[in-house]
This record gives structure tokens, sequence and C-alpha cells, in this order.
């Protein structure tokens, strides 16, 4: 007997020519993400502006690989609208990125957001105990949501409503400084660069690991039994 697989969450990362900073977010979200659920989420990534074809800068593929991704067999592709198409949750790297994709896809308002920003939403959300757990119902946590009297039936419905909860507690996730919304662009910059774009972005990718972990709905990866 074969146990149905589970839903694709889908995600992609935006930044100007996807050699740089959204490979990493792409490629470090995906290894986590599937040791959560194997065959749960597809991460993918494209640039506003994209050097297409080309692969990940050397000093990203690195951070990657020290990170136990992997940054092998990748060519940069440029946003369209067809990418934005049927995805449940768009991380970009800065303000600008998050305008550019609106602008080809106003639909998805509620569902982009900078990958700092977000990631902050979730610390907030952690720290008003907005967890699910077996048997957790959204109206106990207290926060807006699709299903608010059980718990949410299966991981993808669960992603799906999670940029909406992170958005109603965007006022408290607010950056000190606009510019902590982004992360810097080190492209055609020095190795310091590649470094504080490192400590910018691996923050937030962990924050949404850890969310992803500690929020995971049971489900079982397809298995052909015997």
């Amino acid at each position: 007997m074969e146990t149905p697989a589970p839903a694709t969450v889908r995600i992609l990362a935006v930044c100007t020519g996807n050699i740089c900073r959204s490979p990493v977010a792409e490629r470090l979200l995906q290894a986590g993400l599937d040791q959560v659920l194997p065959g749960g989420f597809k991460v993918r990534s494209a640039g506003t502006r994209a050097m297409v074809g080309d692969p990940i800068q050397p000093l990203s593929a690195e951070i990657i690989t020290a990170y136990g991704g992997n940054a092998l067999h990748f060519a940069a592709r440029q946003l369209t609208p067809g990418i934005l198409r049927d995805t449940d949750l768009v991380l970009t790297m800065s303000t600008a990125h998050r305008g550019e994709v609106l602008k080809l896809d106003p639909s998805l308002l509620k569902r982009t957001f900078t990958i700092r920003e977000f990631a902050r939403m979730l610390e907030v959300l952690e720290e008003r105990g907005d967890q699910q757990r077996p048997g957790r119902t959204r109206r106990e946590a207290g926060t807006p949501s699709s299903y608010p009297d059980k718990s949410y039936p299966d991981n993808k419905q669960l992603w799906r409503d999670l940029p909406t909860r992170a958005a109603s507690v965007r006022h408290l996730a607010l950056a000190a400084d606009p510019k902590d919304n982004d992360v810097v662009d080190p492209y055609r910059r020095s190795a310091d660069y590649y470094s504080r774009m490192e400590d910018e972005l691996a923050p937030a990718i962990q924050t949404i690991l850890r969310y992803a972990r500690v929020n995971a709905v049971a489900g079982e990866p397809a298995t052909r039994g015997h």
C-alpha cells in the first residue's frame, strides 16, 4: 500500500542576478526543509535582472557548502509571472525586490516578504506561543487562521496560512532601520561583502527552518509498502 505524498509547499527566493543571494536562500532552505518533511517543500529562486544561465558565484557556493547544502547543477533564471504562479510564499532579498515581484503579480501582496522581515515575524509568532502542536487549535494560539476551530489538516495548509499569521504581527517586528530588511548585494565586491551577506541571511534562514521543525504537521513522504 502506498502512502500519499505530502502536498508540496512552493517557496520562491528572489534577488537581482540570481547568482549570489537567492541561490543561498534556495539551497539552504531546501536542504533544511527536506529534513523536516521530505517531499513536502519545493524551494526555487529567480532574479529580477538575472544573469540567465550562470552558475552560483564561487563565494556564495562556498557558503552553501559550509552549511551542508548543494551548490551544484544551478543555472540562474529570470523572474516571470509564470514562475510566480502557484507560489505559496515569496521571500525577497530586499524591499526593492518585493516591489518588483508585486509589479509582476499584485495578487501576491500578502504572500511576499523580505526574508529578514519574515524571519522576525516568525520570531514574534514563536514568542507569542503560536505553534502547531497535536490537538492545538489556531484559536487557542490567538492568531487569525482559515482553520480557527481545529488543527491544520496538513503541512500545505499550515504554510498557506502562515503569511496571514505572520503579517498580523508585522507591527511587532518592524526593523529599527529599514536597511535591516535587506540582505546586502555582494556581486562584484570583496569577500567581506559575502561575509556580511552570510551574517544577514543565515540567521533568517535558520529562523525559518526552526519554525518549520517546531510546527511540522504530521505527515509521511510517499513510500511503497509490501
